[in-house]
């Protein structure tokens, strides 16, 4: 058992008592069943402590590898297994999954139960790729759920809080290329005016700002090369003279980014940000992240830009992108379309966490979700099934085993109550 173990930002270490290395699904089953509290670990992605298990078990899940099977139009992969682990192979089956996250580095089970998403208008996020979830509950039974389950919309985006994911099967789609095309200097005016037919210029759209500056520094078009409308300006934007890093305007270069300037490749080497090879983003950072309804786009972003002064000096870079909804109970996009506002911080976690009431005070009106697995000081956003998950909760896991504070703040306190966090 090891102790002292930090997430991959470094900005929290597990308060559990040890990390356990299960291999195979028998050895979760048997730890669970044992357990007076336990959660898995993914990737370490989370920038908080959605995952942790103070006083109880870790459960490392990267050594359990239950194979790759691909189906007619499904893969079924290991919950540990990450995004980039089986892209390859599943494109040189002539398949794709229909979008991915900008880093390839996290793991399938972490991202979906967290709500984690890719951008594209029309793509939802990646919890709307799963058609099937095989779970370990509180008692160390092995469940599988499926779209044909009435509890399936509540399993998917679990937070961790129902069991141990072990396996996940996905919908796939057939393979495609994809061009990437960069656009420096968007006036602001534009990006108000004709935010729709910016988020349509390509199957995934980012916008990347520092919210201080006289316009938006980058545009990232994504387009299926199939697809592909050949643009020689966006709306007063201008073709990048060369590859660009999101976070350019604090300086830092492309190196560890996907190919950019219009080559063409396969969708795993195109549709993230960063290569899988290399540290992704800038590496030493925090992330926020906020959702709001699609049609409260222009006006949120206009209230986080009367921020810019107090928001500028700790940041790195913001993205702006767009997600489809889905019904899935504690998505952020559940019920709707959604645009997040998405915060790349400098490693400065006390003036973050200073900022963060005020930024969720200035996206109250808008309906703001925060993601789960980023810095977030109180969820206020509506969760119209959050009863039924609380519910739910209650009959996979009757004991609590997998609750930790940051479940018991932000999910499980009395609805209409501010989590404990903001007293």
């Amino acid at each position: 058992m090891r102790v002292g173990e930090s997430n991959w930002a470094g900005n929290h270490t597990y308060a559990a008592a040890g990390v356990l290395t299960p291999r195979t699904v028998a050895e979760v089953r048997d730890v669970v069943a044992g357990a007076s509290r336990v959660k898995a670990l993914g990737s370490r992605h989370c920038f908080n402590d959605v995952a942790d298990s103070p006083g109880g078990t870790l459960l490392d899940l990267r050594a359990l590898d239950t194979g790759v099977e691909i189906g007619d139009g499904t893969v079924t992969v290991s919950g540990s297994a990450r995004y980039g682990d089986f892209a390859e192979q599943l494109h040189a089956a002539g398949f794709a999954l229909p979008n991915l996250a900008s880093l390839p580095h996290i793991t399938v089970a972490g991202s979906v139960a967290t709500g984690t998403h890719g951008s594209g208008r029309r793509q939802p996020g990646l919890a709307a790729a799963v058609s099937a979830g095989e779970l370990v509950t509180a008692d160390g039974g092995l469940r599988t759920f499926t779209r044909a389950d009435a509890e399936f919309p509540g399993v998917v985006v679990g937070l961790g809080a129902l069991g141990v994911v072990t396996r996940l099967t996905l919908d796939v789609v057939p393979a495609f290329d994809v061009r990437q095309d960069v656009f420096d200097h968007l006036p602001w005016g534009a990006a108000y005016g004709h935010f729709d037919e910016i988020e349509d210029a390509g199957y995934s759209v980012s916008l990347f700002t520092n919210w201080a500056d006289d316009d938006i520094d980058l545009v990232w078009v994504k387009s299926r090369v199939d697809a592909f409308t050949e643009r020689r300006e966006l709306f007063g934007a201008v073709p990048a003279d060369g590859p660009r890093h999101p976070a350019r305007a604090a300086g830092i270069t492309a190196g560890n980014t996907t190919p950019q300037q219009g080559v063409p490749g396969p969708w795993h080497e195109r549709l993230p940000h960063f290569a899988l090879a290399f540290t992704p983003s800038v590496g030493d950072e925090l992330q926020t992240e906020y959702f709001v309804p699609y049609e409260h786009a222009t006006a949120a972003i206009a209230a986080v830009r009367e921020l810019a002064g107090l928001v500028a000096p700790v940041l790195l870079v913001s993205e702006i992108r767009a997600i489809a909804g889905d019904e899935l109970w504690l998505s952020p996009c559940h019920g709707g379309d959604r645009v997040a506002l998405h915060f790349t911080w400098q490693p400065r976690q006390p003036e973050v966490e200073a900022i963060l009431p005020v930024i969720e005070e200035r996206l109250a009106p808008f309906g703001a979700r925060p993601h789960w697995g980023k810095l977030v000081h109180d969820v206020r956003g509506e969760y119209p099934r959050l009863a039924d998950f609380r519910e739910l909760a209650a009959t996979l896991d009757p004991d609590g085993k997998f609750r930790n504070p940051f479940l018991d703040r932000h999910v499980f306190n009395t609805p209409g109550e501010p989590s404990s966090r903001g007293r």
